[in-house]
């Protein structure tokens, strides 16, 4: 079948693309009817067959949903002998750990019915329309039960090297496989994802409803691993490449892979060993974090040595200078890394840097450039006590006190401490780096050496650094949405006097400059009236975005939004709340409690607040009905689906959801109160959960009625 798929492909190629001809008609409809007799005899109906025509889905975004069974980290181990000595007298496999992005499928009937990615092991995002693009996806399998199985979706170096080679630019280039398969699978566009040649490998087996059936369509697992592995097979899946292993054989296994993987052409970080025996896995439970019957082998980190040519010191908004070592190229994971961020003065000096110092590097967790060791240890290096951005003093301060009592965690480091010229691209990305560092004893933000870490903090109030960056959250697209605004007009802006630091109103007054904006290079008459008409749209706003925009430590959109409800849509009474009151909202605790009040406690910060409300609208949601009354829609939690029709998109109505007082999100659990599909009879994946849950599924017109709407 799949050499069929593949010669058929070819003609068709030929004859529509190519317009020339490799086979006659005849023989193209002989080998069509051989590949139809062969799936109708099979049951099976393997990715790209000529068969099918898979139209390619659009989404506005990608819904999430909880899985069925959390999806729990590995424990880990580099040592070869500990992987032995964990396996004992047992039997185990051993297979691959691929390095891309691990996929939940639900099939039902044989058909595909839905495809998840990991995303934080309880929650993923719902990819079904981009699966059906994986080149070696069947489409359809004999079984007729319900069969849930995970994988991993990879993008082979063959691939990545192939579409890079088509990039002209460099810097535009993909980093690495994993990153761009990543993007890939989470398109929001199915005809992309098809473009990028994204395979797919099982890995595991999560749920039958015939689990020990014996009849043919159903499955017969007996209690061994490999007899899951092998009825996958028997379903049209590429397995993941496994080896049965004991005491004896496991270490020449692990030496087959590692000999193996110099050449590999699918990118992979390790391999994992699982008991063969599944009552006995199942008897052994799981802890907190990790399954007790599974063990991943990380390859040891591949270190490379090189020289350290400069620390560069980089400012940030919140006044910390952080040392970043730049170093010569070296390659590590398939890239070419040049720069590491030190962290802090203290780990600066214990590792007693100086310029020309031979170190080693390395990527932990395979994604954060690090140094490993210094091999020369001069110790020659000047800590500036001027800042780099505005030439005001410096000062070496403990981690606690530069953020104010605050000690950042390892989920916020996540989201901003990614390798130079990549992003931390998904949840699962986040996760690993969080995890490092959670579990590396020189963080300098771990709670317990908060108070003993030295940082290097800039004291200026005005230092323009502070100043960017805080312009640059204003005006991001979460927070008052103005276009035009680069990071290089805003320091082109702050440095010629327009904008003072923190000084949000001024934005709103860049009218004043018009004539010397018009001359500057970059703008003209036409760039000046898009962004002052950017600026201008920004004015009616939400009060989330204005709390958002003002970059209270550790206040993200989410918290912004919970803030708003709370205080009822009044920017001023959470101005006055004490640390009781804001500790008592559920997900703000104490800690940002003090960050809040802390910020509103400063005279200036409110004046330049007063500033900025004077040239904002703040809109308030009608929560309440004519009648004064709350509406039916406060409080209630509404998932949207499918097309509608009273409304511009599905964004228009969630955001009148929103403004009665309600909520949406993108999933159907328990505590959803309505789902909003206009194709009430659909058989789609939310309305069956929505049917199996007893919750309302409404047309828009009952959803008008409900908000006191007319059609």
């Amino acid at each position: 079948m799949k050499e069929l798929i593949e010669i058929l492909n070819r003609a068709s190629k030929a004859y529509y693309a190519e317009d020339r001809e490799i086979m006659s008609d005849h023989e193209y409809d002989k080998l069509y009817d051989e590949l139809v007799a062969l799936e109708t005899e099979t049951g099976m109906i393997l990715a790209g067959s000529p068969t099918q025509t898979v139209g390619y889905e659009a989404v506005d975004e990608l819904p999430k949903e909880a899985h069925e069974r959390p999806m729990l980290s590995l424990a880990k181990t580099k040592s070869r002998e500990e992987l032995a000595d964990w396996l004992g007298d047992k039997e185990g496999l051993l297979s691959w750990k691929l390095d891309g992005l691990t996929i939940v499928l639900t099939y039902e009937g044989g058909t595909l019915q839905k495809a998840v990615t990991r995303g934080n092991g309880e929650i993923g995002e719902v990819i079904t329309p981009n699966a059906k693009t994986f080149v070696n996806l069947p489409m359809r399998i004999p079984y007729q039960g319900r069969l849930v199985l995970r994988g991993e979706a990879v993008i082979p170096y063959s691939v990545f090297n192939k579409i890079n080679a088509e990039i002209p630019e460099e810097e535009a280039r993909y980093k690495n496989p994993r990153n761009l398969c990543s993007g890939s699978v989470r398109q929001l566009d199915s005809a992309i994802t098809a473009k990028r040649q994204v395979s797919f490998y099982a890995f595991s087996f999560v749920i039958s409803d015939a689990q020990g059936g014996t009849d043919g369509k159903n499955a017969d697992y007996g209690n061994d691993r490999q007899q899951q592995f092998e009825f996958l097979r028997q379903q049209g899946f590429d397995v993941v490449e496994y080896h049965r292993v004991n005491r004896d054989n496991i270490l020449d296994r692990i030496e087959y892979f590692a000999k193996t993987i110099e050449h590999f052409d699918i990118p992979s970080d390790g391999l994992v060993l699982t008991y063969c025996d599944l009552a006995y896995s199942a008897s052994l439970g799981r802890t907190a974090k990790f399954p007790r019957d599974s063990i991943a082998f990380k390859w040891a980190d591949e270190l490379a040595e090189t020289t350290l040519r400069e620390i560069e010191w980089s400012p940030s908004r919140t006044g910390l200078i952080n040392p970043v070592a730049i170093f010569d190229p070296v390659e590590l994971e398939g890239t070419t890394v040049s720069r590491a961020s030190v962290h802090n003065i203290s780990i600066m000096k214990a590792l007693h840097l100086g310029i020309g110092d031979r170190i080693t590097v390395y990527k932990a967790n395979m994604i954060i450039p690090q140094i490993a060791e210094n091999l020369t240890k001069s110790g020659k290096m000047e800590i500036p006590d001027t800042c780099p951005a505005c030439g005001g003093r410096t000062k070496i301060v403990s981690a606690g006190e530069a953020t104010g009592g605050r000690v950042k965690n390892a989920e916020e480091i996540a989201e901003t401490d990614a390798p130079q010229g990549e992003t931390a691209v998904d949840q699962e990305d986040q996760n690993q780096i969080a995890e490092f560092y959670r579990n590396d004893d020189k963080d300098e933000f771990g709670e317990t050496i908060a108070d003993t870490t030295e940082v290097l903090y800039c004291i200026n109030p005005d230092c323009p650094a502070k100043a960017i960056m805080g312009y640059t959250q204003f005006v991001s697209r979460n927070a008052m949405n103005i276009d035009g605004l680069s990071e290089k007009t805003l320091e082109k802006f702050i440095s010629l006097g327009y904008l003072r630091s923190r000084e949000f109103a001024d934005l709103y007054h860049l009218s004043q400059h018009k004539d010397e904006i018009c001359k500057l290079e970059g703008f003209g008459e036409k760039s000046y009236e898009n962004l002052i008409a950017g600026i201008d749209a920004s004015r009616k706003t939400a009060m989330y975005r204005v709390v958002f925009a003002l970059g209270i430590a550790g206040i993200g959109e989410a918290n912004a939004k919970l803030l708003s409800k709370h205080f009822d849509y009044d920017i001023n009474a959470l101005r006055k709340a004490s640390v009781e009151e804001l500790s008592s909202i559920d997900k703000i605790g104490e800690v940002l409690a003090n960050s809040i009040v802390e910020y509103f406690a400063d005279q200036e910060h409110n004046e330049k607040l007063d500033r900025l409300l004077a040239e904002l609208e703040i809109e308030v949601p009608q929560v309440l009905a004519d009648d004064g009354e709350k509406s039916e829609i406060y409080g209630k939690t509404f998932v949207v689906t499918g097309s509608v029709h009273h409304f511009a998109n599905r964004d228009e109505l969630k955001a009148m959801i929103e403004s009665k007082g309600g909520k949406v999100t993108g999933s159907v659990t328990g505590k959803t109160d309505y789902l909003i599909n206009n194709d009430i009879t659909s058989m789609s994946g939310k309305n069956k959960k929505a049917k199996e849950l007893g919750i309302p599924i409404i047309e828009e017109g009952a959803f008008l009625a409900m908000a006191g709407e007319s059609i």
